[in-house]
């Protein structure tokens, strides 16, 4: 009987298995470090868009500078004397009072300001004049002073209209006062800023209170 050849096949190599698992853990190897730095690289990116946030909103809310605000508080009344015109007598008006003056800051940084000067006007004509005195106002805070106001009459080139106001017993003034100073932010900013005031003080002559306030 004749001999059946066989084929012989040659054996595979001995680690040709082990060099698979080699690649295919290279390959994971590779993509596990991608994707760490795609997470990275997130990671850093909204860290970068929260810095700016941040920044914007600090920008925008503590260096952001306003103008302060002046204004009056209370007024005391210390004497109220009035002269009704009668005959030869002109009307005429000689007050003292203590106006409490309000300089609020709104700001992150302290307010300092310097002297300034109140002006009060009857029918456009000065009657008199007060000192603010310099001093500092607290970062967002009102700093409150007590301003000695004294106004006479004497000046006026007419007293027709305030002879018939105070017939009816109420005496209307006016006031300005602007204040300038700088505000520091940190000791390392300072921005000039201004406040200014204009009242009307309308004030009851028979009662001798103050009877109306405005402030602009």
């Amino acid at each position: 009987m004749a001999e059946k050849t066989q084929q012989v096949h040659p054996l595979a190599p001995a680690n040709g298995y082990p060099r698979s698992d080699e690649e295919a853990a290279s390959i994971q190897a590779k993509e596990l470090k991608r994707k760490k730095r795609i997470k990275w690289a997130v990671y850093i990116a909204a860290f970068a868009v929260f810095q700016t946030i941040i920044i914007l909103v600090f920008a925008l809310t503590f260096m952001r500078i306003r103008n302060p605000k002046v204004r009056f508080g209370t007024i005391d009344i210390q004497s109220f004397q009035t002269t009704v015109p009668t005959g030869a007598s002109p009307a005429s008006f000689d007050m003292r009072f203590i106006a409490q003056v309000t300089v609020k800051n709104t700001n992150f940084g302290h307010y300092k300001f310097d002297n300034s000067t109140m002006r009060f006007f009857y029918d456009g004509v000065e009657v008199g004049q007060a000192i603010i005195p310099k001093a500092r106002a607290r970062a967002r805070s009102t700093k409150k002073l007590n301003v000695t106001v004294e106004l006479k009459s004497n000046g006026l080139p007419n007293t027709a209209t305030l002879g018939t106001e105070l017939s009816s017993n109420v005496l209307t003034l006016n006031s300005r006062a602007k204040v300038t100073g700088k505000v520091e932010l940190m000791k390392v900013m300072k921005r000039k800023k201004s406040a200014e005031m204009e009242c009307t003080l309308v004030f009851n002559v028979q009662n001798k209170t103050v009877q109306e306030l405005k402030c602009k």
